[in-house]
């Protein structure tokens, strides 16, 4: 047995916090069970910084089968401020649920807001997703997931992959090339040729043993390459930029332009702004993994039809819009405008309303982000 919280007690209502199933006796014992509305919100007023919405259909499937209907921003959206998701029912039907609601999300959202930062730095390099790594397995998909619908071209979880329909991408780790003995690279680079399918891209590791651009010509001269990686911890790597730069240049000399140079190890937006214009793709991990969450909290802010809201927070419902400049605006939804709101339907008495699609998700959020502006200060 590992330790993760097993689907039937996250779809009861079993992962919660023990007040909620305190709220609930209570609330029963005194015969009492309010028609509410609640927002799931961030910062109730929008401060410049937008951050990505993910984690929509994980709260879908939660919320579903319940006799309560919810509005929220879709998959890929940018949000600065107001409601990220509006829900109408007897508050019993989802108190317990609340928790989970705002893991599913608050996490998803995160992950995918530093996705979307590493993606706006290298709009044209292939970026994969390497950092499942860095999080307990349970939560590898949503990794995953909030990658791509960032606009991540792939990632190298298998299980995820498997739950998302996708293939997981990689070739080789340091320890294939280890295991053959040092001053092997060819025999491990040739075992390694002959062993995979003829659908896995050929792209050698070399930095195991000697110089880079030793071993990347050594490679290139051993198999048929589709490209190669350079993984150089930053404890021996100096100056990294150079180093692309060098590789690119002796691989060009030697007449093996058609040899893309890929990039991993701890990089950040930093990172990719730098070496975007001398490398073909990059992996990366733990910026992206390891993202914070998004704070986000859920409030009561309507009950039986009244405005209600506890301090500080804003009572009555609300709206969002963008505005054709790109900004975010928060309205109360009792204020008329002509513009959409970007709350949708997604749940209605209990049933699922939206169909999820993670590129449709992944074009969005790149229309958004240039829409907004995000990311132009990375």
């Amino acid at each position: 047995m590992f330790d993760i919280v097993p689907p039937s007690a996250i779809r009861e209502g079993r992962a919660t916090d023990a007040y909620f199933d305190r709220t609930l006796t209570t609330l029963a014992d005194a015969d009492v069970d309010p028609h509410v509305v609640a927002e799931v919100t961030a910062d109730q007023f929008p401060t410049g910084e937008f951050e990505l919405f993910a984690g929509v259909e994980d709260a879908a499937e939660l919320l579903a089968e319940r006799s309560i209907d919810v509005d929220a921003l879709r998959e890929g959206q940018l949000f600065d401020g107001g409601p990220v998701m509006r829900i109408e029912g007897r508050y019993t039907e989802f108190a317990r649920l609340e928790t989970t609601l705002l893991g599913f999300i608050s996490h998803a959202s995160g992950i995918a807001t530093n996705a979307l930062h590493a993606r706006r730095v290298a709009p044209d390099s292939q970026l994969l997703s390497f950092g499942a790594r860095h999080v307990h397995p349970s939560m590898a998909a949503v990794v995953e997931r909030a990658a791509l619908v960032a606009g991540f071209d792939g990632f190298s979880h298998v299980a995820a992959g498997e739950l998302l329909g996708r293939e997981a991408s990689g070739t080789m780790p340091h320890a294939l090339v280890l295991c053959f003995g040092t001053g092997e690279q060819e025999t491990a680079w040739n075992a390694f040729d002959a062993a995979v399918s003829e659908d896995v891209p050929r792209i050698a590791l070399c930095d195991t043993f000697s110089d880079e651009t030793d071993e990347v010509l050594r490679a290139a001269e051993t198999i048929d390459l589709d490209g190669v990686r350079i993984d150089t911890p930053s404890s021996r790597r100096g100056d990294f930029r150079h180093i692309a730069r060098e590789v690119r240049w002796r691989l060009d000399a030697e007449g093996f332009e058609d040899i893309d140079v890929f990039l991993s190890g701890g990089l950040g937006p930093a990172d990719l702004r730098e070496l975007r214009d001398v490398a073909d793709g990059f992996g990366v991990g733990g910026y992206v993994s390891n993202a914070d969450p998004v704070d986000f909290a859920l409030d009561i802010i309507e009950i039986d039809g009244e405005p209600i809201a506890k301090r500080g927070k804003l009572s009555g419902r609300k709206d969002v819009y963008r505005t054709e400049e790109g900004a975010h605006r928060v309205r109360p939804a009792s204020e008329s405008s002509s513009d959409e709101s970007l709350l949708k339907p997604l749940v209605r008495d209990g049933e699922i309303v939206r169909e999820f699609d993670i590129d449709a998700a992944a074009e969005r959020a790149l229309a958004d982000a240039e829409r907004v502006g995000f990311g132009t200060d990375d």
